[in-house]
């Protein structure tokens, strides 16, 4: 019998896994945050009102990712696989992984602009789902890995085999109602930033750089973010709350900054706030499946992502709606970004209550009563992740 490795190997087979992560990405949540482009062209051909075209987007998040079904069937094991091939620089692969969203916004938004003035909103639908297909080879480049960590045998209960126990433990109990409150507002700019734009005044190429200068922030900070994060210069939990919040006042930036000039102007102002928007978005991304191997241990990280992506899809569920309600009710997306940005701030607050999210000067443990590393009863500091049981005198 082969036997299973001390801990992940940080590398190896996990950058093929890391690539395919990254195209199943650009495939999925790249290819959502373009298709608001498509709703004004929804809204007029069915005549219903932003509110009613924002299900669209809506729904479809929260049933591929709350019923586990289309899209989720390959970005949750592709991440939760991802994060068993790493440890050292586990945010650092994550947050690689995480650069398909905007690497692939970069390129559809202005595709699929291109594509709704030539072939109308059904052809440009078509040839999106024909693009999608990709994932098919994407999911076959992951090869399962078997870690000491893991337990002897596969759980037998429903109810243990989606993970429902881990939300007995306070830190992911709390992770998990800040990360619910923050998918209520993370994902109406991905369904309304292009809609918005088309608002302020912009042509249809002008919405299109605005969704493509936020895709380019957000993939651009997902790497620094994630190498930053894996140097254990600050604590995961810390970052993961600084970010959400910079991420709550980015999508209060982009609501609230106009974009001036006349409609074949770039709207500076707008591009502005989008680009900035994208850096913190960006830099929240990783670190949201980068903390779970400290929450969960790595043997639980495969459901721990599906389960955060169903709390994310909560909100999700509602967010866009009630942007969309808010747009038709006074006239603009401004009350809907101030709103949606108020639950990303309320989310980041409660990720205070994580362990190591604020600063403390403590004696830590002694080394005798220190867990075992990636056990997930504690966050550990990622450079310390693969160390013998025990650690520095304090922590601070």
């Amino acid at each position: 019998m082969t036997p299973r490795p001390a801990g992940p190997p940080d590398g190896s087979w996990g950058w093929v896994v890391a690539a395919a992560a990254f195209a199943v990405n650009g495939l999925s949540y790249g290819l959502l945050r373009s298709l608001g482009l498509a709703l004004p062209d929804l809204a007029d051909h069915f005549e219903r009102s932003a509110q009613d075209t924002a299900w669209v987007s809506a729904l479809a998040l929260a049933v591929q990712q709350a019923a586990s079904s289309g899209w989720a069937l390959v970005f949750a094991p592709s991440l939760g696989t991802l994060s068993r091939y790493f440890s050292r620089r586990r945010v650092l692969a994550v947050g690689l992984a995480l650069t398909g969203n905007g690497a692939s916004s970069l390129v559809l938004a202005p595709a699929l602009q291109f594509l709704l003035d030539n072939f109308g909103w059904r052809g440009a639908l078509l040839l999106l789902g024909a693009v999608t297909l990709h994932l098919t080879p994407c999911g076959a480049l992951l090869r399962p890995l078997v870690l000491s960590g893991d337990p002897p045998s596969a759980p037998r209960s429903p109810l243990a085999a989606l993970g429902l126990g881990l939300f007995k433990r306070r830190a992911f109990a709390v992770f998990a109602l800040g990360t619910a409150l923050i998918g209520g507002g993370y994902f109406v700019p991905y369904v309304h930033l292009g809609p918005h734009a088309l608002d302020q005044g912009l042509g249809g190429y002008g919405a299109a750089l605005v969704v493509a200068v936020a895709a380019v922030g957000d993939a651009s900070a997902r790497l620094v973010c994630g190498w930053l994060a894996d140097q254990g210069w600050v604590p995961l939990p810390r970052l993961l709350a600084v970010f959400g919040a910079l991420t709550g006042l980015g999508v209060l930036a982009v609501g609230m900054v106009p974009a001036t000039g006349p409609e074949d102007s770039w709207g500076a102002p707008l591009l502005a706030a989008a680009g900035a928007y994208g850096l913190s978005a960006g830099s929240y991304a990783p670190l949201v499946f980068g903390v779970l191997p400290g929450l969960v241990g790595v043997g639980g990280v495969v459901q721990a992502t599906g389960l955060v992506m169903m709390l994310m899809s909560l909100g999700g569920l509602l967010g866009p709606p009630l942007s969309g309600f808010l747009r038709d009710k006074t006239g603009d997306f401004s009350a809907s970004f101030l709103v949606c940005s108020s639950f990303i701030l309320s989310g980041s607050f409660i990720y205070l209550g994580l362990p190591r999210a604020l600063p403390s000067c403590r004696p830590a443990s002694s080394p005798a009563a220190a867990p075992p590393p990636e056990s997930g009863e504690l966050l550990p500091v990622p450079q310390f992740a693969l160390l013998p049981t025990g650690g520095p005198d304090s922590t601070c």
